[in-house]
Protein backbone atom coordinates (compact mmCIF):
# COMPACT_ATOMS: atom_id res chain seq x y z
CA UNK A 1 0.00 0.00 0.00
CA UNK A 2 0.88 3.03 -0.51
CA UNK A 3 1.74 5.88 2.07
CA UNK A 4 2.31 8.86 0.72
CA UNK A 5 -0.09 11.28 3.49
CA UNK A 6 -2.33 11.87 0.81
CA UNK A 7 -6.19 11.33 1.24
CA UNK A 8 -7.66 8.22 0.36
CA UNK A 9 -8.73 8.25 -3.43
CA UNK A 10 -12.83 8.00 -2.91
CA UNK A 11 -12.25 10.82 -0.70
CA UNK A 12 -10.52 12.81 -3.17
CA UNK A 13 -13.31 12.28 -6.29
CA UNK A 14 -15.84 13.23 -3.27
CA UNK A 15 -14.40 16.61 -2.17
CA UNK A 16 -13.44 17.15 -6.26
CA UNK A 17 -17.39 16.84 -7.33
CA UNK A 18 -15.60 14.44 -9.78
CA UNK A 19 -18.13 11.59 -10.60
CA UNK A 20 -16.62 9.20 -13.95
CA UNK A 21 -17.44 10.24 -17.55
CA UNK A 22 -18.85 7.87 -19.88
CA UNK A 23 -18.16 10.27 -22.79
CA UNK A 24 -14.43 10.47 -22.02
CA UNK A 25 -14.48 7.02 -21.27
CA UNK A 26 -13.06 7.05 -17.74
CA UNK A 27 -13.29 4.13 -15.25
CA UNK A 28 -11.03 5.09 -12.36
CA UNK A 29 -8.86 2.50 -10.39
CA UNK A 30 -8.91 3.33 -6.84
CA UNK A 31 -6.99 0.06 -5.21
CA UNK A 32 -3.64 1.55 -4.52
CA UNK A 33 -1.93 -2.20 -4.25
CA UNK A 34 -2.73 -2.34 -7.88
CA UNK A 35 -1.76 0.87 -9.26
CA UNK A 36 1.68 0.36 -7.28
CA UNK A 37 1.56 -3.21 -9.23
CA UNK A 38 1.65 -1.55 -12.34
CA UNK A 39 3.99 0.99 -11.06
CA UNK A 40 6.21 -1.98 -10.66
CA UNK A 41 6.05 -3.59 -13.93
CA UNK A 42 6.92 -0.71 -15.36
CA UNK A 43 10.33 -0.20 -13.69
CA UNK A 44 12.58 0.61 -12.24
CA UNK A 45 11.59 4.04 -12.59
CA UNK A 46 13.45 6.50 -10.49
CA UNK A 47 14.30 8.76 -12.52
CA UNK A 48 12.49 7.85 -15.21
CA UNK A 49 10.60 10.11 -17.16
CA UNK A 50 7.10 8.60 -17.45
CA UNK A 51 3.77 10.07 -19.56
CA UNK A 52 0.87 9.29 -18.28
CA UNK A 53 -2.35 9.84 -20.17
CA UNK A 54 -5.53 10.15 -18.39
CA UNK A 55 -4.33 10.04 -14.91
CA UNK A 56 -8.30 10.78 -13.26
CA UNK A 57 -7.69 12.03 -10.07
CA UNK A 58 -4.16 9.98 -9.67
CA UNK A 59 -4.50 7.09 -8.57
CA UNK A 60 -1.44 5.60 -11.41
CA UNK A 61 0.41 8.70 -10.57
CA UNK A 62 0.58 8.10 -7.18
CA UNK A 63 2.06 5.21 -7.74
CA UNK A 64 4.26 5.93 -10.15
CA UNK A 65 5.93 9.19 -8.38
CA UNK A 66 6.34 6.97 -5.14
CA UNK A 67 8.38 4.51 -7.75
CA UNK A 68 10.40 7.53 -8.14
CA UNK A 69 9.36 8.63 -11.92
CA UNK A 70 9.07 11.96 -13.14
CA UNK A 71 5.61 12.93 -14.48
CA UNK A 72 4.46 14.10 -17.22
CA UNK A 73 0.32 13.92 -16.90
CA UNK A 74 -2.13 15.09 -19.78
CA UNK A 75 -5.18 15.44 -18.38
CA UNK A 76 -8.52 17.02 -20.45
CA UNK A 77 -10.75 16.60 -17.64
CA UNK A 78 -10.67 19.84 -15.78
CA UNK A 79 -12.32 18.23 -12.94
CA UNK A 80 -9.38 16.21 -12.06
CA UNK A 81 -7.07 19.23 -12.27
CA UNK A 82 -7.16 20.15 -8.36
CA UNK A 83 -6.59 16.50 -7.55
CA UNK A 84 -3.69 16.56 -10.15
CA UNK A 85 -2.60 19.63 -8.61
CA UNK A 86 -2.55 18.37 -4.74
CA UNK A 87 -0.16 15.64 -5.97
CA UNK A 88 2.24 17.79 -7.13
CA UNK A 89 2.09 20.30 -4.25
CA UNK A 90 3.22 16.72 -2.61
CA UNK A 91 5.93 15.73 -4.73
CA UNK A 92 7.37 19.03 -5.54
CA UNK A 93 9.28 19.23 -8.79
CA UNK A 94 8.42 15.63 -10.26
CA UNK A 95 4.91 16.01 -11.46
CA UNK A 96 4.05 18.40 -14.43
CA UNK A 97 0.08 18.89 -15.69
CA UNK A 98 -0.67 19.72 -18.65
CA UNK A 99 -4.19 20.49 -19.51
CA UNK A 100 -5.37 18.53 -23.17
CA UNK A 101 -6.15 16.13 -25.41
CA UNK A 102 -3.52 13.36 -25.61
CA UNK A 103 -4.14 13.10 -29.39
CA UNK A 104 -2.78 16.32 -29.50
CA UNK A 105 -0.41 16.61 -26.59
CA UNK A 106 1.38 13.60 -26.76
CA UNK A 107 4.30 13.72 -27.83
CA UNK A 108 4.43 17.28 -29.03
CA UNK A 109 3.93 19.22 -26.08
CA UNK A 110 6.01 16.96 -23.76
CA UNK A 111 8.74 19.23 -22.13
CA UNK A 112 11.86 19.12 -23.51
CA UNK A 113 14.60 16.92 -21.96
CA UNK A 114 18.08 18.25 -21.62
CA UNK A 115 19.66 14.99 -20.53
CA UNK A 116 17.80 13.05 -23.92
CA UNK A 117 16.67 10.14 -22.05
CA UNK A 118 13.94 8.63 -23.61
CA UNK A 119 10.08 8.82 -22.15
CA UNK A 120 8.07 5.87 -21.17
CA UNK A 121 4.40 5.60 -21.29
CA UNK A 122 2.50 4.10 -18.60
CA UNK A 123 -1.19 4.52 -18.12
CA UNK A 124 -4.67 3.80 -17.68
CA UNK A 125 -5.86 5.10 -21.21
CA UNK A 126 -9.35 5.95 -21.82
CA UNK A 127 -11.28 3.40 -23.23
CA UNK A 128 -12.59 5.64 -26.14
CA UNK A 129 -8.60 6.97 -27.37
CA UNK A 130 -6.58 4.06 -26.42
CA UNK A 131 -6.60 2.49 -30.02
CA UNK A 132 -5.83 5.76 -31.85
CA UNK A 133 -3.19 6.87 -29.35
CA UNK A 134 -1.44 3.59 -29.57
CA UNK A 135 -1.49 3.42 -33.06
CA UNK A 136 -0.19 6.92 -33.66
CA UNK A 137 2.87 6.29 -31.23
CA UNK A 138 3.30 3.05 -33.44
CA UNK A 139 3.37 4.92 -36.89
CA UNK A 140 5.42 7.44 -36.07
CA UNK A 141 7.96 8.13 -39.07
CA UNK A 142 11.02 8.93 -36.77
CA UNK A 143 12.27 4.81 -35.35
CA UNK A 144 13.62 4.35 -33.17
CA UNK A 145 10.72 6.42 -31.13
CA UNK A 146 10.99 8.93 -28.36
CA UNK A 147 9.92 6.21 -26.06
CA UNK A 148 11.90 3.11 -24.69
CA UNK A 149 8.77 1.63 -22.93
CA UNK A 150 4.99 1.45 -23.16
CA UNK A 151 3.01 -0.30 -20.17
CA UNK A 152 -0.66 0.42 -21.26
CA UNK A 153 -3.88 -1.05 -19.90
CA UNK A 154 -6.58 -1.85 -22.74
CA UNK A 155 -10.05 -3.85 -22.38
CA UNK A 156 -8.75 -7.54 -22.83
CA UNK A 157 -10.39 -7.92 -26.48
CA UNK A 158 -7.85 -5.34 -27.63
CA UNK A 159 -4.96 -6.58 -25.67
CA UNK A 160 -5.20 -9.91 -27.71
CA UNK A 161 -5.39 -7.92 -31.13
CA UNK A 162 -2.42 -6.43 -30.29
CA UNK A 163 -0.37 -9.48 -29.41
CA UNK A 164 -2.18 -11.59 -32.38
CA UNK A 165 -0.25 -13.59 -34.54
CA UNK A 166 -1.58 -15.60 -37.52
CA UNK A 167 -1.70 -18.27 -35.15
CA UNK A 168 -4.67 -16.87 -33.47
CA UNK A 169 -6.66 -15.94 -36.62
CA UNK A 170 -9.75 -14.60 -35.19
CA UNK A 171 -7.88 -11.78 -32.91
CA UNK A 172 -5.03 -11.18 -35.73
CA UNK A 173 -5.26 -8.17 -37.86
CA UNK A 174 -3.90 -4.53 -38.74
CA UNK A 175 -3.36 -3.99 -35.05
CA UNK A 176 -1.28 -7.09 -34.39
CA UNK A 177 0.30 -6.64 -37.62
CA UNK A 178 1.73 -2.92 -36.66
CA UNK A 179 2.13 -4.24 -33.07
CA UNK A 180 4.19 -7.26 -34.49
CA UNK A 181 6.69 -4.94 -36.86
CA UNK A 182 7.85 -2.46 -34.14
CA UNK A 183 7.46 -3.76 -30.88
CA UNK A 184 7.90 -7.23 -28.86
CA UNK A 185 4.26 -6.90 -27.25
CA UNK A 186 2.97 -9.15 -24.27
CA UNK A 187 0.22 -9.44 -21.72
CA UNK A 188 1.18 -8.40 -18.79
CA UNK A 189 -1.78 -9.82 -16.41
CA UNK A 190 -5.29 -9.17 -16.15
CA UNK A 191 -7.78 -6.33 -14.30
CA UNK A 192 -11.00 -7.21 -13.30
CA UNK A 193 -13.94 -4.95 -13.69
CA UNK A 194 -14.39 -5.06 -9.59
CA UNK A 195 -11.11 -3.07 -9.72
CA UNK A 196 -12.69 0.36 -11.24
CA UNK A 197 -15.03 2.91 -10.79
CA UNK A 198 -17.62 2.38 -12.39
CA UNK A 199 -16.67 -1.55 -13.36
CA UNK A 200 -16.60 -1.35 -17.13
CA UNK A 201 -18.53 -4.82 -18.82
CA UNK A 202 -15.54 -6.18 -19.60
CA UNK A 203 -12.31 -7.58 -18.39
CA UNK A 204 -9.21 -5.62 -19.01
CA UNK A 205 -5.07 -6.20 -19.41
CA UNK A 206 -1.85 -4.94 -19.28
CA UNK A 207 0.41 -4.74 -22.10
CA UNK A 208 3.73 -3.96 -22.49
CA UNK A 209 5.29 -2.76 -25.90
CA UNK A 210 9.05 -2.37 -26.31
CA UNK A 211 10.14 -0.86 -29.18
CA UNK A 212 12.20 -3.46 -31.89
CA UNK A 213 15.17 -0.58 -32.72
CA UNK A 214 15.93 -2.55 -36.03
CA UNK A 215 11.81 -3.64 -37.38
CA UNK A 216 12.00 -4.58 -41.13
CA UNK A 217 11.87 -1.82 -43.55
CA UNK A 218 9.16 -0.56 -44.73
CA UNK A 219 7.13 3.40 -44.68
CA UNK A 220 4.78 3.16 -41.91
CA UNK A 221 2.39 4.55 -44.25
CA UNK A 222 2.48 2.49 -46.34
CA UNK A 223 2.20 -0.80 -43.83
CA UNK A 224 -0.78 1.10 -42.81
CA UNK A 225 -2.66 1.42 -46.13
CA UNK A 226 -2.20 -2.31 -47.29
CA UNK A 227 -3.13 -3.37 -43.48
CA UNK A 228 -6.19 -1.54 -43.94
CA UNK A 229 -7.36 -2.54 -46.93
CA UNK A 230 -6.36 -6.25 -47.02
CA UNK A 231 -8.25 -6.77 -43.00
CA UNK A 232 -10.90 -4.85 -44.27
CA UNK A 233 -12.60 -6.95 -46.05
CA UNK A 234 -10.87 -10.13 -44.38
CA UNK A 235 -13.37 -12.59 -45.62
CA UNK A 236 -12.31 -12.02 -49.11
CA UNK A 237 -9.23 -12.99 -50.77
CA UNK A 238 -6.16 -11.21 -50.88
CA UNK A 239 -7.06 -10.20 -54.99
CA UNK A 240 -9.69 -9.05 -53.99
CA UNK A 241 -8.95 -7.39 -50.68
CA UNK A 242 -6.76 -5.31 -51.90
CA UNK A 243 -8.31 -4.39 -55.26
CA UNK A 244 -8.80 -0.45 -54.06
CA UNK A 245 -5.49 -0.30 -52.72
CA UNK A 246 -4.00 2.89 -53.67
CA UNK A 247 -1.01 4.87 -52.80
CA UNK A 248 -0.33 9.05 -53.08
CA UNK A 249 1.15 8.48 -57.02
CA UNK A 250 -2.16 6.63 -58.20
CA UNK A 251 -3.83 2.99 -57.68
CA UNK A 252 -1.86 -0.31 -57.21
CA UNK A 253 -1.90 -3.46 -59.61
CA UNK A 254 -3.07 -5.82 -57.42
CA UNK A 255 -1.87 -8.80 -59.25
CA UNK A 256 1.49 -7.94 -60.05
CA UNK A 257 1.82 -6.84 -57.00
CA UNK A 258 1.13 -10.32 -55.40
CA UNK A 259 3.07 -11.87 -58.26
CA UNK A 260 6.31 -10.03 -56.69
CA UNK A 261 5.63 -10.71 -53.18
CA UNK A 262 5.59 -14.31 -54.16
CA UNK A 263 1.92 -14.65 -52.60
CA UNK A 264 -1.02 -16.66 -53.30
CA UNK A 265 -4.26 -14.08 -54.47
CA UNK A 266 -6.34 -16.82 -52.88
CA UNK A 267 -4.82 -16.44 -49.18
CA UNK A 268 -6.76 -14.55 -46.78
CA UNK A 269 -5.11 -11.59 -44.42
CA UNK A 270 -5.22 -13.58 -41.09
CA UNK A 271 -2.59 -16.13 -42.80
CA UNK A 272 -0.26 -13.70 -43.78
CA UNK A 273 2.72 -12.84 -41.42
CA UNK A 274 4.41 -9.13 -40.56
CA UNK A 275 7.15 -10.02 -42.69
CA UNK A 276 5.07 -10.75 -45.72
CA UNK A 277 2.72 -7.28 -44.98
CA UNK A 278 5.86 -5.72 -44.92
CA UNK A 279 6.85 -6.60 -48.38
CA UNK A 280 3.92 -6.26 -49.92
CA UNK A 281 3.98 -2.46 -48.42
CA UNK A 282 7.53 -1.68 -49.52
CA UNK A 283 6.58 -2.91 -52.93
CA UNK A 284 3.59 -1.17 -53.07
CA UNK A 285 5.77 1.94 -52.68
CA UNK A 286 7.55 0.92 -56.13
Amino acid sequence: MIDDGLPPLRDVVESCGIEPSRALGQNFLFDLNLTGRIARVAGPLAGVPVVEVGPGPGGLTRALLAEGAEVVAVERDRRCLPALRAIADRYPGRLTVIEGDALEVVPARLPARADGRPWRIVANLPYNVATPLLTGWIEAEAWPPWYDRMVLMFQREVAERIVATPAERADYGRLGVLCGWRTRARILFDVAPSNFVPPPKVMSSIVELVPNPSPLPCGAASLSRVTAAAFGQRRKMLRQSLKGLATPRGPVDVASLLERAGLDGTARAETLTVAEFVTLARLSEA
